[in-house]
């Protein structure tokens, strides 16, 4: 049993018809940091294609677990979750992947393997499939056209768990968030700049500021953001007072 709340999560797919799924769901899983994939009923697979398609996951190709049921598939498995993209009779109780993103993490953080079951490219999962099911989950899609591509359905729910897992995390700035200060200066250097080029006229210069405060204002500036800016009005300073020569290093 692995270290990792997701490691404890097995993608099972019943009964899949296209090596090049097959592979492609391998990438998904390992996109998200799930490796233990089980093929239940598994057919004659290109497994060439396959591996292709699994691209730099093929270690989760070459780990894979084939059973002959999915009954066998998910024995050992305290949650499985079978998507179906039909309605109707037993499936109201239906959840969207992020709706049980949290339900599947609960269960693999205590000790126990969860199960995402996905069905046949042409038919999904069979009535007596799903009721081998604790949860139904179904992906939100056009009614026009409610069922995905076997590995973009596997992205989805592996991508809900993954990011419900808080395992990402995102780059932060290496410069902080610049202070009033440094922008006041900022904007008393473009204030005398604007002047020196010739862009303003004092009877503008207010209105052309209040602009330029309102423009510099839609996003967090850094000090270094503020540094690069002050940069560029002493550049147009020197320029303007050089004869558009460049100024120094």
């Amino acid at each position: 049993m692995g270290t990792s709340p997701l490691d404890r999560i097995r993608v099972v797919l019943v009964a899949p018809l296209y090596g090049g799924n097959v592979g492609s769901v391998c990438r998904a899983m390992a996109n998200c940091g799930m490796s233990d994939l089980a093929v239940a009923a598994p057919a004659d697979l290109d497994l060439n294609e396959a591996r292709m398609m699994a691209c730099h996951a093929t270690h989760v190709l070459d780990g894979r677990s084939t059973f002959a049921t999915l009954a066998e598939a998910v024995a050992d498995c305290a949650a499985v979750m079978g998507t179906t993209a039909r309605r109707g009779l037993y499936r109201q109780h239906a959840r969207t992947p992020r709706e049980w993103a949290g339900k599947a993490l609960e269960a693999a953080e205590s000790g126990s393997r969860v199960a995402l079951v996905f069905g046949r490219e042409d038919k999904g999962l069979t009535n007596e499939e799903l009721a081998l099911c604790t949860h139904i989950v179904q992906i939100p899609s056009d009614p026009r056209c409610p069922s995905l591509n076997l590995a973009q359905a596997v992205m989805v729910c592996c991508h809900e768990i993954f990011v419900a897992s808080g395992t990402f995390e995102p780059q932060t700035e290496k410069s902080a968030e610049a202070p009033s200060a440094l922008r006041e200066r900022m904007f008393e250097l473009w204030e005398s700049a604007l002047f020196e080029i010739g862009f303003m006229k004092e009877d503008k210069a207010q209105h052309m500021m209040l602009g330029l405060r309102r423009i510099l204002s839609r996003g967090t500036l850094t000090e270094d953001d503020v540094k690069i800016l002050m940069g560029i009005a002493r550049q147009a300073k020197w320029a303007a007072r050089n004869g558009g020569q460049p100024g120094p290093e």
